[in-house]
């Protein structure tokens, strides 16, 4: 279902919702001219790309070892892109295959202990950048901050699952 944006139309969106998507959009544009990530992965000594670092870090807070489809899912990509950054960090002795206690035929990945050092070190880096970008703001706007960009994932993770079903 398309959104018509004419404010003629009744069942246009509001103005104060008009705003939020540039606003995103420029949010975005800054942490990608920025170079945020890699920055990170820079303060954090990984000599990794993006994706690799991407895979890492989905593996280091997944409550458990992960097949290549789980990843990929996770992290919307597709699994043979997956594949090649999994190679590329086992190679690095980031992460590591174990054995599928449902099914011997398939691996599941883990990050190794250096990994998870190494994401730990890459997530630090962003926080305190984030930190340092809101370091004058009141605690009330900071729990705002963190309430609403919350509620903001959820319900927009939400419909775009519905429009996947749909």
């Amino acid at each position: 279902m398309e959104c018509d944006v004419n404010p003629e139309t009744p069942d246009a969106p509001s103005a104060d919702v008009l705003a939020v998507v540039p606003r995103l959009a420029q949010l975005s544009n800054a942490v990608n001219r920025g170079r945020l990530a890699e920055r990170a992965a820079e303060a954090a000594g990984l000599a990794l790309d993006r994706p690799a670092v991407g895979v890492l870090v989905t593996l280091h807070v997944a409550d458990r070892p992960l097949r290549i489809g789980e990843i990929a899912e996770r992290m919307q990509v597709v699994g043979p892109h997956v594949t090649r950054q999994v190679q590329a960090l086992e190679r690095r002795g980031l992460v590591h295959r174990v054995a599928d206690p449902h099914d011997r035929r398939a691996s599941l990945i883990e990050p190794t202990h250096e990994g998870a050092q190494a994401a730990n070190r890459y997530a630090g880096s962003l926080i305190g950048w984030f930190a340092e970008a809101i370091a004058d703001w009141t605690d009330e706007d900071r729990a705002d901050l963190g309430r609403l960009l919350g509620r903001l994932v959820d319900d927009v993770t939400a419909h775009l699952g519905r429009l996947e079903e749909g």
